[in-house]
């Protein structure tokens, strides 16, 4: 028996609780390229309950956040400030998790 899309983004807002905790506790430990990873799954799953209160389901990244934005961002249905953490988060994920020396990089800029 399938459950509702109620019980289904209540499922997805668990998940974006979990990943945030999983952030923090990696954060913690020094492990810096799996809390951005964490923090961005964390976005993507609240973005994903959202949206499939209006309907939309997809697993892929870019369709989320498309969708996410037309419907709560640029109606101003939750505030367009969150567009830059979206953004943000999104983009580090990548880098930290394609970019091989993303952060002795970033280390080595800082001690200049």
């Amino acid at each position: 028996m399938e459950g509702s899309l109620e019980d289904l983004a209540q499922y997805r807002i668990k998940r974006a609780w979990e990943m945030l905790e999983a952030a923090k506790e990696n954060l913690k430990i020094g492990q810096y390229k799996t809390a951005l990873n964490r923090s961005y799954y964390a976005v993507f799953h609240a973005m994903r309950a959202a949206n499939i209160l209006r309907g939309f389901d997809s697993s892929k990244h870019s369709g989320v956040i498309a969708f996410f934005t037309k419907e709560f961002l640029k109606t101003e249905y939750m505030d367009r400030k969150l567009s830059f953490i979206i953004k943000s988060s999104s983009l580090l994920r990548e880098k930290s998790d394609y970019d091989d020396f993303l952060l002795q990089a970033e280390q080595r800029l800082r001690n200049r």
